[in-house]
């Protein structure tokens, strides 16, 4: 088990966790339910670890993926949904709102064209499909 330490500009330690504790610390913070980036502010907030691929040189996704957390939909799909929602809903009560219209058509080209990159990436199911209900579902707004 190595330990790390990395040095601040005066020469002081500042970080003494092992490499097995920051990967277990990942591992508990995704059962919990948090994502990929609370998992990396949380480390860099609480616990002082500056960037976990500059330590265990893997991604967080890339930990997670390995030990079989695997998430339904991507993360920042999931944040395109949430806004499209929003924004939808927001379209329901003012009819009128044209700038906020054109918005609403462009944020769902990049939701498909997001969609696709995942189904090539072979993150997401070939018969995936999107829709408003089935994101106001997911989001669950």
């Amino acid at each position: 088990m190595k330990i790390v330490t990395i040095k601040s500009r005066v020469g002081t330690p500042w970080l003494k966790l092992s490499q097995e504790e920051i990967k277990n610390k990942i591992i508990e913070l995704a059962k919990k339910g948090y994502s990929k980036s609370e998992i990396g502010a949380i480390l860099r907030d609480q616990y002082g670890v500056p960037s976990v691929k500059l330590i265990l040189k893997k991604k967080i996704s890339k930990i997670l993926e390995e030990e079989g957390i695997k998430e339904e939909i991507p993360e920042d799909l999931l944040s395109l949904y949430k806004k499209a929602v929003m924004l939808h809903q927001h379209l329901l009560k003012e009819r009128k709102d044209y700038k906020s219209r054109r918005a609403f058509v462009i944020l769902e080209n990049r939701i498909k064209s997001l969609i696709a990159y995942y189904k090539r990436k072979n993150k997401l199911p070939k018969d995936y499909e999107y829709s408003i209900e089935k994101a106001r579902l997911v989001v669950r707004i």
